[in-house]
């Protein structure tokens, strides 16, 4: 996979309208992992739930590899920023 700039990263996480799966899955495992930002599961788990509705094909297995480590409230918290973002952007 070809890592795009933070730049790039930053415009996807506003809401571009273009914005493609790869990119949330990038947003995804920079979240999971602490690369350049916090980490934060929560945060994680609602990039990797985006890119699979943007049709990514890896984001619904890191989704559910990851939400293995979560609280059911975490979870829920992260569905619920998702389904913000979709609606607001």
């Amino acid at each position: 996979m070809k890592f795009l700039d933070i730049g790039t990263l930053e415009t996807a996480a506003l809401g571009a309208p273009n914005a493609r799966g790869d990119v949330f899955v990038q947003l995804g495992l920079m979240y999971s992992t602490g690369r350049t930002v916090p980490t934060d599961r929560v945060a994680a788990h609602k990039w990797f739930n985006l890119a699979a509705f943007k049709g990514h094909m890896e984001a619904a297995q890191l989704r559910k590899e990851l939400a293995a480590e979560m609280s059911e409230d975490d979870i829920a918290e992260a569905q619920r920023a998702a389904r913000q973002w979709i609606t607001t952007h």
